[in-house]
């Protein structure tokens, strides 16, 4: 409710100066790819770290920050170049997610832990994604970190896929790190481009970007598939964060909250959010996932408490005012299907809860509501069908398709939810 509050005089300050004409909308436009903008620093971070107390580092991202590479490197190199502070690591990576999701999970997953430092890498997995959707997602996260602590640093990286080299080669961003160090730009915001180093040694011939085996000649075999670095990829990144640090462990301390007092998009997500399911909202066969379920060990780290059923016409109910309702959930190999009805309106398909990589189970999101007015109230029914999905799309991973697809693994009108992610309130 508080940061409700705080959020809502700045953005009509943001609305005010639009009407004005003293603030436009921003005008997507490529950028240099430069490898370090330090920009307004990480003072804060340094003044805890020069004084010898503990230091929290959040790494907000997806696979490639999982990964056993940068992310725990840099902790450990810290540790090392800061012997008399204390640092705490807090792994926020989920693999295949980019800031759609990030923005509803920074709260919980990074920002409840008071980090003194984030690391935010999403450049990826936003590949695809447009300038705008980019802006008010990345906002959102920013403005969710100031809100929360205006001493909390933020430091964007930008990680490479085989696909953004062109660009990086041409000497500008691909179009997510564009969009982003627009971003950064206007918040002052530190960004360590990744892509530009291992461009550099593409161009020197001293790097192959990816390789099924070692290469004969010696070069660097940066990754075994697009973009996930195998080691040596993670330490070009290692040290190219290193020499980022030894250009902003100078700075000053900066006053983010004065950031705060104009948006860069007026239709930022600072106020998406998540919210535990109920009881209430549940009908049908709904269970709790005991702590010694697989699925809540796997995964309740990151979705909470994790209620599951199977039973066709086993329902979820809510209603909420405001412009975005998604399902925080799981695709796995026995999930079911889904039938949405949105204010008395069924889609025409059921939405199925499995894919083309459901070998195993994993984080997903399923959108329920988007891009209504923040006003509007709509009323959500989420329903179990009775039919399973075509197993097929998952056929070419498997050794033997028709007799593994018969197994019980592959049986199932299962679904598993955890959290509504809102941009908007529950009407009770």
């Amino acid at each position: 409710m508080t940061m409700k509050k705080s959020i809502m005089p700045l953005c009509a300050a943001a609305a005010i100066l639009s009407a004005s004409h003293l603030w436009a909308a921003p005008e997507y436009k490529q950028r240099p790819a430069v490898k370090i903008q330090p920009r307004g620093g990480i003072g804060h971070v340094m003044n805890k770290i020069n004084a010898g107390q503990e230091v929290v580092i959040a790494y907000l991202g997806g696979s490639i920050t999982a990964a056993n590479g940068w992310r725990p490197m840099t902790t450990a190199w810290l540790k090392q170049r800061y012997p008399d502070a204390q640092f705490k690591e807090v792994n926020a990576a989920i693999g295949g997610t980019g800031s759609d999701l990030g923005v509803f999970r920074v709260g919980r997953d990074a920002l409840q832990h008071d980090p003194d430092l984030l690391f935010v890498e999403f450049a990826v997995n936003d590949g695809g994604a447009a300038p705008d959707a980019i802006w008010r997602q990345m906002e959102g996260i920013v403005r969710q970190a100031w809100h929360k602590n205006p001493k909390t640093d933020v430091v964007f990286t930008y990680t490479v896929a085989d696909g953004m080299t062109n660009d990086l080669r041409r000497g500008v961003c691909p179009r997510s790190s564009s969009a982003m160090e627009m971003l950064a730009d206007h918040y002052q915001i530190p960004s360590v481009n990744f892509g530009v180093p291992v461009v550099e040694l593409l161009r020197q011939d001293k790097l192959i970007f990816t390789a099924s085996e070692q290469p004969a000649d010696g070069k660097i075999w940066f990754a075994g598939d697009s973009c996930h670095p195998r080691k040596e990829g993670h330490e070009i990144y290692l040290h190219l964060l290193q020499e980022a640090w030894a250009l902003m462990e100078q700075s000053l301390p900066m006053d983010h909250a004065t950031q705060l007092t104009r948006c860069f998009v007026e239709d930022h997500w600072a106020a998406a959010k998540m919210v535990p399911l109920e009881q209430s909202m549940l009908s049908g066969n709904w269970s709790k996932l005991a702590s010694d379920d697989p699925r809540q060990r796997s995964f309740g780290d990151r979705m909470g408490q994790i209620w599951s059923a199977d039973a066709p016409g086993s329902t979820l109910k809510f209603k909420f005012k405001g412009q975005v309702a998604r399902l925080y959930d799981l695709l796995g190999p026995d999930g079911g299907q889904v039938v949405i009805t949105v204010d008395g309106k069924t889609r025409d398909k059921p939405v199925p809860r499995f894919d083309s990589y459901c070998t195993y189970h994993r984080i997903a999101t399923l959108h329920l509501v988007g891009g209504s007015s923040a006003d509007e109230v709509h009323e959500v029914t989420v329903e179990i069908h009775p039919d399973q999905p075509d197993r097929k799309p998952v056929a070419f991973r498997l050794k033997d398709p028709a007799q593994e697809l018969a197994a019980p693994k592959y049986q199932g009108t299962r679904v598993w939810a955890s959290q509504l992610m809102l941009l908007g309130e529950l009407v009770r």
